[in-house]
């Protein structure tokens, strides 16, 4: 049989009948089918965590500047009767007298009676002062040109205070202790 010529100019005009049938019955059926079902994702679950231990403390130094400073702040103060540098909200304060030209070193702690060692360990020297029992504490007064006050002003970043039966102190060397000890000069 011969194929008829008007079939294939038609067929050859529009796309083939057949390709639309199926790309319109495909789209038919896909939105007739459900999408499979969603299954929860797995939560992932997390490793054990061993216990952390906390890291060892540094070992402890002999040297006095591997030590904390002492927290605190200073504060300076002048009037008529003289200046007063005092650290730590007064647990260690300078106070200059002019007219006699001296400097009191005053370490807040329990008044004694009798004398008591007050050690002064700067960057470059150590001296042990002897300290009486005042109002406020234990003092100990210095001449205003006593080398140990240029070495409490220039430590280098501390300074200790010891005062026997007292906890130690490590004072910052700041402006301050500068301040008293230039305004009894």
């Amino acid at each position: 049989m011969k194929a008829n010529p008007r079939v294939r100019a038609i067929v050859s005009r529009f796309p083939s009948t057949a390709a639309i049938s199926s790309s319109l019955l495909a789209g038919m059926l896909a939105g007739c089918v459900p999408p499979p079902p969603t299954m929860p994702s797995p939560t992932p679950t997390a490793a054990p965590v061993p216990p952390q231990r906390p890291a060892p403390a540094p070992p402890l130094s002999a040297d006095w500047r591997d030590a904390p400073i002492t927290p605190g702040d200073w504060t300076y103060a002048a009037n008529a009767g003289g200046s007063v540098a005092s650290f730590g909200g007064g647990v260690f304060s300078m106070r200059c007298n002019p007219q006699a030209r001296t400097v009191s070193l005053i370490r807040a702690g329990t008044p004694r009676s009798a004398s008591v060692s007050m050690g002064v360990t700067t960057s470059n020297t150590s001296r042990a002062l002897t300290g009486t029992g005042a109002s406020a504490g234990i003092e100990a007064t210095l001449p205003a040109r006593d080398p140990l006050l240029d070495s409490m002003a220039l430590s280098r970043g501390r300074f200790v205070i010891a005062v026997t039966g007292e906890q130690t102190l490590y004072v910052p060397s700041w402006t301050e202790v500068t301040r008293v000890v230039e305004d009894c000069r």
